[in-house]
């Protein structure tokens, strides 16, 4: 069931409806490395976070995102492909890669650049050839769907919540609620300017969301997110967007990961609600990668 409206979100909506009984974290998690890390002008025409007039240090990036690989496995096991110089957005591969159990979907990319990383066939042959995974082709499709970037799922439930911009059409939406199998989408148009829903949303284990309200077109819309998720929201202001506190992930029931300048931009309550709700704050170092518009979030892509 895919539904456009907050009204008709929260009259579908009922915990007894969609209990939380599948796996709401994935088993593991891969990258793909940084390979003289540049930015990449084409899609810079639909993302403000790009650092466009900077100066990037490839040999820092790639440092970062060593750290952030090695980090990371100590929660997951955590894979990493090398990058591409002819990909400079590569490092973001949950846009473009995604799994369910026994499926790996490959999204829909609006920029050319991007499409480049969908027909990378090393990472298709691991999970056709080496998991057997059945592999879900959005790429020639005639539609816009960045998986799980603009895509962000509650697993344990089977519900996504899909944020329309240039980078998901409806159409997008709707062919990616049929790969992932989701049970109900709730889609919503981004506040202008914004390009993903994991930018401005993130669903931490089933159990909590953080959430920058104004990143949506409609403030009804993230109150409707926001009651399934009551009492445990972390509502952010647009500083802490800027600063992609919203660019985070739960790669097990235990830890929340996000980037040292997002975590940085937490303030002290947000921090311990976080830990009443049992979660510890895990950060890595990852400004010269955010200076290509994405943080931690983007870095990773799920193995469910």
């Amino acid at each position: 069931m895919i539904v456009t409206s907050p009204a008709d979100f929260l009259s579908v909506y009922s915990p007894e409806r969609f209990p939380a009984t599948a796996p709401a974290t994935a088993r593991a998690a891969f990258l793909v490395a940084p390979s003289d890390f540049s930015l990449a002008a084409e899609s810079a025409s639909d993302n403000r976070y790009m650092a466009m007039g900077s100066a990037v240090d490839p040999l820092r990036a790639a440092s970062e995102h060593a750290c952030l690989a090695a980090a990371l496995r100590e929660c997951v096991p955590t894979l990493v492909f090398p990058g591409d110089p002819a990909m400079p957005d590569g490092v973001f591969p949950n846009n473009v890669f995604a799994t369910v159990a026994g499926r790996a979907i490959v999204g829909a990319m609006r920029h050319g650049v991007r499409r480049r990383e969908a027909a990378r066939s090393d990472i298709r042959a691991f999970f056709r050839d080496l998991l057997h995974y059945e592999l879900v082709d959005l790429s020639t499709d005639p539609v816009v769907a960045e998986l799980t970037g603009a895509m962000v799922i509650d697993r344990a439930r089977g519900i996504g919540f899909c944020g329309l911009s240039e980078r998901c059409d409806l159409a997008g939406a709707e062919a990616m609620h049929r790969a992932f199998g989701l049970k109900l989408t709730f889609c919503f148009e981004l506040a202008p300017g914004e390009y993903h829903a994991n930018v401005v949303l993130a669903q931490l284990a089933s159990r909590a969301v953080i959430i920058a309200p104004d990143g949506f077109a409609d403030d009804a819309a993230a109150e409707a997110i926001a009651r399934v998720y009551a009492p445990r929201v972390l509502r952010i202001d647009a500083a802490q967007k800027a600063a992609f506190a919203g660019n985070a992930i739960a790669l097990d029931a235990a830890n929340v990961w996000m980037s040292a300048t997002a975590a940085a931009a937490l303030t002290p309550a947000q921090r311990d609600a976080l830990g009443e709700w049992g979660f510890g704050l895990r950060s890595v170092p990852l400004e010269e990668i955010e200076k290509a518009g994405g943080s931690l979030r983007c870095c990773v892509a799920e193995i469910f």
